[in-house]
C-alpha cells in the first residue's frame, strides 16, 4: 500500500483504480468513436508494457501484436530511453523553435540525412505521422508557389492508403470508411487503384497488373495535366489499408513518371521507416527508390515521445533558395517543432536500432513471416501477406470469391477477442488482423503469438458455424 501511495502521490493512475473506467466514459473522448458512443465509452485498460508484452487491468499478460501503433519499435520498458527523457527535461525541457534551436535537433537531422536515400538531406520536425504528411504537402504548395506554378498542386493518392487525421492528410485516405461521415479537401486529391495483389482481378498475372497501375497513373497524368499534378504521396506498404505489399518494380516505375513530370514524389514512411522492415528507410534499402521527401514517424522515438518529421531533398532547398522570391515566407510551424526532449529519444532510439535491432529484425523477419503463412490452412483466411516484421491475416467468406461482405464485419474484432482471453493482442480491422510486433521479438515468442492467433481465428469459425454466418 505504501508503493500504491507513492505512485498516486507523484501523479501516476494506477491501471487497476476502479474509477478508471468510470472517468473515461465521463470525461474521455477516444478516436475514432461512433456517434452513438461518443464521449461515452472506455477501451481496454493498459498498465504496464514490458519487452514485447503488455499488461492489461485484470493483469493478465499479453503479447503487444501491433506494437502499441506500429510503433514500439525497440520494446516497452526501455530504461535507456527513459533515462534520456528525464535527463534531458533536466536540461532543456523545451525552447520556441521560431526564434532558438537545441542541440538534439540539429544532431538527429545529421544523422537522418546520413541514412535517408538519395539527396534527402534536410528534416522538418514535427510532433506524428499526420502532421509530417501536413507539412511535405503545405512545402510542396508552397515550392510551386515560389516557382511560379500556383495551379500545380493536386495530389494523387491511392485506394486502401492511410496517411493522417489532419485535414489535408486525412483527404488523401483511401478507406472509405474513413470517410463516409467526415468533410476532406476533395476538389485537391485523384486517388488511384490500390496496388493490392490480392484484390486483383481474376484472370489478370501480377506483371498484367503492374502494367495496369502503372499505365493508369500514366494516363491520369496526361488526362489531368502534368501542369496541375503537383504530388504524388504513397506508402511503400499500405499499412493500415491490410498491410499491402506492391508487386515488384512498381514503385521504381510511378517514380520514374514523376520524375519526368515534375510530379514530388512523397514517400510516407510513418510505418515503414525506424526498422519496421529491417532498415532505418525502406524507400531505398527495400525499393529502390530515391524519393523527394520521405514521411516518418512512429519508429522514430519507438513511441516513447510523439515526433515526427518530413525529409527534403537537397535539389528542392536549392531551388528555393536560388528564386527570384527570397523574401518568400513558407509560413508553416508548429509549437513543438524539434522539440528538445523527442530528439533526444530519437538519438538513442537510433543508437539501439543501429547497435543490433535492425540486424535483428532483417534476420528474424523470414521466420515471421513463414510461420504466420501457416495459417492459410485455416479455411477462414483467404491470404497472409507482409513484409519485414509486418503481415496482415485476411479472412474471407470463401477463397473463390475472396469476398470479405457475406461475413460478419467484426470478424477481426471476434479475432481478436478471442486471442486477447489467450494472451496475445491484435490490431483488428473488419475482415483482417495486422501483426507488427516490437522488433525485439524471439523465435519462441513468434511461435507463442501464432499459436495464439491461430487458436482464436478456430474459435471464431466455430463461432461463425453455430450462427449460421459462414458454412466453411
Amino acid at each position: 500500500m505504501a508503493a500504491v501511495r507513492e505512485i498516486k502521490a507523484r501523479g501516476v493512475v494506477e491501471p487497476g483504480d476502479d474509477d478508471a473506467v468510470e472517468l473515461a466514459k465521463r470525461h474521455l473522448v477516444q478516436p475514432w468513436p461512433y456517434a452513438g458512443s461518443v464521449g461515452a465509452e472506455a477501451r481496454a485498460l493498459i498498465g504496464e508494457g514490458e519487452g514485447i508484452y503488455i499488461t492489461d487491468a485484470s493483469g493478465k499478460r499479453l503479447i503487444d501484436g501491433p506494437a502499441g501503433m506500429w510503433c514500439i519499435n525497440v520494446g516497452h520498458r526501455r530504461e535507456e530511453l527513459a533515462r534520456v527523457m528525464y535527463d534531458q527535461a533536466m536540461a532543456l525541457s523545451y525552447n520556441t523553435p521560431w526564434y532558438t534551436m537545441n542541440a538534439p535537433s540539429a544532431e538527429l537531422a545529421r544523422r537522418i540525412a546520413d541514412a535517408a536515400p538519395g539527396d534527402l538531406s534536410h528534416t522538418f520536425f514535427t510532433t506524428g505521422g499526420s502532421s509530417a504528411v501536413e507539412t511535405a504537402l503545405r512545402f510542396m504548395q508552397f515550392y510551386n508557389n515560389v516557382r511560379g506554378r500556383p495551379e500545380k498542386k493536386l495530389i494523387i493518392s491511392r485506394g486502401g492508403a492511410y496517411h493522417g487525421s489532419t485535414y489535408l492528410s486525412a483527404s488523401l485516405n483511401g478507406r472509405p470508411r474513413d470517410r463516409h461521415w467526415m468533410d476532406g479537401a476533395d476538389e485537391l486529391v485523384i486517388k488511384l487503384s490500390s496496388p493490392d495483389p490480392f484484390r486483383r482481378p481474376k484472370e489478370m498475372s501480377i506483371d498484367a497488373f503492374t502494367d495496369f497501375l502503372v499505365d493508369q497513373f500514366r494516363d491520369t497524368v496526361a488526362r489531368v495535366g502534368a501542369g496541375r499534378i503537383g504530388a504524388f504521396v504513397g506508402e511503400p506498404v499500405q499499412a493500415s489499408g491490410g498491410v499491402v505489399v506492391p508487386p515488384d518494380g512498381y514503385l521504381k516505375r510511378i517514380r520514374e513518371i514523376c520524375r519526368e513530370n515534375e510530379i514530388l514524389y512523397v514517400s510516407d514512411e510513418v510505418v515503414t521507416g525506424f526498422g519496421r522492415l529491417g532498415h532505418l528507410f525502406a524507400s531505398g534499402d527495400v525499393f529502390g527508390l530515391d524519393p523527394d521527401m520521405i514521411t516518418f514517424a512512429k519508429g522514430v522515438t519507438s513511441g516513447y515521445f510523439p515526433l515526427g518529421g518530413v525529409i527534403i531533398s537537397e535539389r528542392l532547398l536549392e531551388e528555393l533558395r536560388r528564386s527570384n522570391h527570397p523574401d518568400a515566407l513558407f509560413g508553416h510551424g508548429l509549437t513543438y517543432t524539434s522539440h528538445p526532449i523527442g530528439c533526444a529519444v530519437a538519438l538513442k532510439n537510433l543508437d539501439l536500432l543501429e547497435e543490433g535491432v535492425l540486424q535483428h529484425a532483417r534476420e528474424i523477419a523470414p521466420y515471421f513471416q513463414a510461420r504466420l503463412k501457416t495459417l492459410e490452412e485455416l479455411p477462414l483466411v483467404g491470404e497472409v501477406r507482409g513484409a519485414g516484421l509486418m503481415a496482415c491475416v485476411e479472412c474471407v467468406a470463401d477463397r473463390e470469391s475472396k469476398d470479405p461482405l457475406q461475413l460478419d464485419k467484426d470478424v477481426g474484432k471476434r479475432i481478436d477477442a478471442h486471442c486477447h482471453e489467450l494472451g496475445l493482442l491484435v490490431r483488428p480491422l473488419i475482415n483482417m488482423c495486422v501483426m507488427s510486433p516490437p522488433l525485439i521479438i524471439s523465435r519462441e515468442q513468434i511461435d507463442d503469438m501464432v499459436a495464439i492467433l491461430r487458436e482464436g481465428i478456430s474459435r471464431t469459425m466455430d463461432d461463425l458455424r453455430k450462427e449460421g454466418v459462414w458454412r466453411g
